[in-house]
């Protein structure tokens, strides 16, 4: 016979007994994917990683010797309606995901928040000399506090999740949340 534990039984428990029972009742990830898979899937992914950093540094240092400081761009208006395109629709689902309480809000309001990031370097950094005070105010009084308010936000309720679910213990920064599985 089972022996079952009451709920009057898990509230008695401390936090770190329920930890454990947690622990002790997860699906071994083994029978989800074998270990074998997810280490080459992991190495494949670090190798890439490390790689593209490595190669961009020389990359980098070669388009800084080379790249002119003014350039007609191509497709420019393409470009950036394109961009505010893809940032309108990120809003919009991160509104969504919002309003319904769901935990893709974590990865639509982070991505947000990168692109406000970047549309707020690209727009100073491409402004002419009669834009660049409406583009350094829109940065500074719009784009990056949003994106700050985004990006802590979708970190919060990580930090709500976890701690919830007893992967870490309430007050531990998110650096030390291991990867999952």
């Amino acid at each position: 016979m089972v022996d079952i534990i009451s709920d009057a039984a898990i509230a008695a428990m401390t936090p770190q007994q329920r930890r454990d029972l947690i622990v002790r009742l997860e699906k071994p990830v083994d029978e989800l994917v074998p270990l074998q898979v997810l280490a080459r899937i992991r190495r494949l992914r670090l190798s890439l990683m490390i790689g593209g950093a490595v190669a961009l540094i020389p990359w980098l240092a070669y388009l800084a010797a080379i790249l002119p400081t003014n350039y007609v761009a191509h497709n420019w208006a393409v470009t950036w309606i394109g961009f505010d395109v893809l940032l309108v629709l990120f809003m919009a689902s991160t509104a969504v995901l919002g309003v319904l309480r769901r935990q893709m809000l974590l990865l639509t309001a982070f991505t947000t928040g990168v692109l406000l990031i970047c549309d707020a370097w690209f727009d100073v950094m491409t402004a002419g000399p009669d834009s660049l005070l409406l583009s350094l105010a829109t940065a500074i009084f719009c784009e990056l506090p949003l994106a700050a308010i985004l990006i802590s936000g979708a970190l919060r309720i990580m930090r709500v999740t976890v701690t919830r679910l007893w992967l870490i213990e309430p007050g531990t920064s998110l650096w030390r949340l291991p990867l999952l599985p």
